[in-house]
């Protein structure tokens, strides 16, 4: 009898929670949704939406779910608007039982502006995809000069992704001159000297070698003695002296 009682109870609580389940969803998606949780991925670092900006987006197309019949919300149109910003590289749309809608957004995230000679301004992110500036602005290394496309995704992609994960440098480095041949200089932030880094290779080797002549040269002969640094060659670097520094 025990047995048949809970074989008994089990379909019945089943059945009780599939027909609950019925009510609530039947009543769920007649009611508006409440409200809406915006999560951006790698908020921590350097990008230009955030929370606020999403729910612009999607006001500004009229698709803004809160006070909306939550059966009337379709979460891929959603999805579709938000993916067309250029910053955004992904998005994931989902509703909750209790009527609010939950946005995930992976965004993307700019390495450097390209402001080329050209005339193209464009942000630049690790993967070399382009995006259009939009009226944002970023505490970014700014890149002008001789610069197509195709050598920004290969070249200068590299160096703004090691300037990212190099805090020191990504402080210093202020500016990137691409000349008429390809090889690259940078601008500081301190110091006055001209930085020649030739290409973009070896770029570990390089930056180490600058910032060991930075703590043990430039002390000894004064940070004004040198025009120029010259870090083409992985072995050395050799400083122009400046005209009154002879």
């Amino acid at each position: 009898m025990k047995t048949v009682f809970k074989i008994l109870f089990i379909l019945a609580l089943a059945a009780y929670l599939i027909f609950a389940f019925a009510k609530f969803t039947s009543s769920g998606n007649r009611a508006k949704c409440e409200g809406i949780t915006v999560v951006i991925t790698d908020s921590a670092h350097a990008g230009f939406i955030t929370a606020s900006e999403a729910e612009g987006i999607l006001q500004k197309a009229r698709i803004h779910p809160v006070g909306e019949q939550m059966d009337k919300i379709s979460t891929k149109k959603i999805e579709d608007v938000l993916k067309k910003n250029p910053f955004i590289k992904d998005a994931v749309c989902y509703k909750t039982p209790d009527r609010h809608v939950n946005l995930i957004i992976n965004q993307r995230l700019p390495l450097l502006r390209i402001m080329a000679d050209n005339g193209e301004d464009y942000y630049i992110d690790e993967y070399g995809y382009s995006m259009a500036p939009m009226g944002y602005v970023a505490d970014l290394a700014v890149a002008t000069g001789n610069i197509d496309k195709n050598f920004a995704k290969k070249n200068l992609v590299k160096l703004g992704k090691f300037l990212r994960d190099n805090n020191f440098w990504n402080n210093q480095v202020e500016q990137i001159n691409v000349m008429e041949d390809h090889s690259v200089e940078l601008v500081p932030r301190v110091g006055n000297q001209m930085i020649d880094l030739g290409s973009c290779d070896s770029l570990e080797i390089k930056f180490r070698n600058l910032k060991a002549f930075y703590e043990n040269v430039m002390p000894q002969v004064g940070w004004n003695k040198y025009s120029r640094l010259n870090l083409e060659h992985t072995n050395q670097v050799i400083g122009t002296k400046r005209e009154n520094n002879k």
